[in-house]
């Protein structure tokens, strides 16, 4: 090779590797511009999640070891003897009881119920589907303070519809709202009447997802109605049977409020309290911020408890590819 022809492929092998340097500078600018972008429009709402939910847990842990009244401006250190009163409470425990109930009633009539339901419209009911989805999903539009005195009325001891309708039936109807056992099912039947429409459609339109030629062929195998809701249904929909049960489980410990505070303030004897509500007792109206600060961490581990379950049992769902 000549030394001219050296000179020249030294020269285009310089610009070849001019032109891949500019390359791996381009790429590197875009990549930065990229994380600047991210980090930009990620801003926002990493601010707000700081603010309005780390922050606060921060600081009611910070309270939970202090005796202060939410006035004064001293604050006593006790250490742990917030988290020891609460369990001695009597409220708090019975809080912790109803709250269970809760879960336990919401379970069966905005779980179990709807799963049921939505199966039955789609696989058995011919007609009016359209019309029986609308009236069974409006009560979700209702807020629950409106659900909550529609129910004190329909379950008023004196002149209550469900009580006259026993009257006629020669049966005493019992006082609902103040009596132990009877007062937790009808807060429970408000959160109900708001929630059962919502996971109602979720389940509707995961089984009308389901493959119609699976249903088909299981029914050309005579197989039960039964046998396609637990062979067929229930694993094609668990996906949004999780889902539904997670919600469920959440609007049970928070939805209650509401209609305790709008209908009987806990009573009577605290036998419809929960523990969200029992919180805001002991902050709002006995300004004990330190123990509904030690009650709040307590709740917050319980429901860390089920996000952890929920990560087990995740795995075992069906979804979709």
């Amino acid at each position: 090779m000549s030394e001219k022809e050296q000179i020249r492929q030294q020269k285009m092998e310089d610009r070849a590797a001019a032109r891949e340097e500019k390359k791996i500078v381009r790429r590197a600018n875009k990549k930065r511009r990229d994380a600047m972008v991210f980090t930009l429009l990620l801003a926002p709402a990493t601010v707000a999640f700081l603010v309005f939910i780390v922050w606060p847990v921060i600081y009611n842990i910070y309270l939970s070891f202090l005796e202060w009244n939410m006035v004064s401006p001293d604050k006593e250190y006790v250490g742990f003897s917030n988290y020891t009163r609460i369990f001695s409470d009597a409220p708090f425990l019975q809080s912790m009881k109803n709250t269970f109930w809760y879960v336990v009633i919401l379970m069966v009539t905005c779980f179990v119920f709807p799963y049921f339901v939505s199966f039955a419209m789609v696989h058995l009911v011919d007609r009016g589907q359209q019309v029986y989805r609308s009236i069974l999903f409006f009560p979700s539009l209702i807020s629950l303070a409106v659900c909550a005195v529609v129910m004190s009325f329909v379950f008023n001891f004196m002149t209550g519809p469900v009580n006259s309708l026993l009257k006629m039936m020669g049966i005493r109807g019992p006082n609902w709202l103040n009596t132990k056992g009877y007062v937790i099912l009808v807060m429970g039947l408000v959160v109900t009447w708001k929630v059962f429409g919502y996971n109602l459609i979720v389940f509707l339109a995961a089984i009308l997802e389901v493959p119609a030629e699976l249903i088909e062929a299981a029914k050309l195998e005579k197989a039960s109605k039964h046998k396609i809701f637990w062979r067929i249904i229930m694993p094609l929909t668990s996906s949004t049977a999780f889902y539904v049960f997670v919600v469920t489980f959440a609007h049970a410990l928070s939805y209650a409020f509401t209609p305790i505070s709008v209908i009987t303030g806990g009573g009577p004897n605290y036998q419809s309290t929960n523990m969200v509500f029992q919180i805001y007792d002991y902050a709002f109206v006995n300004f004990q911020s330190g123990r509904a600060a030690a009650a709040a961490i307590f709740m917050l581990i319980l429901v860390m408890m089920v996000v952890v379950l929920y990560q087990a049992l995740e795995k075992k769902v069906h979804y979709e590819v």
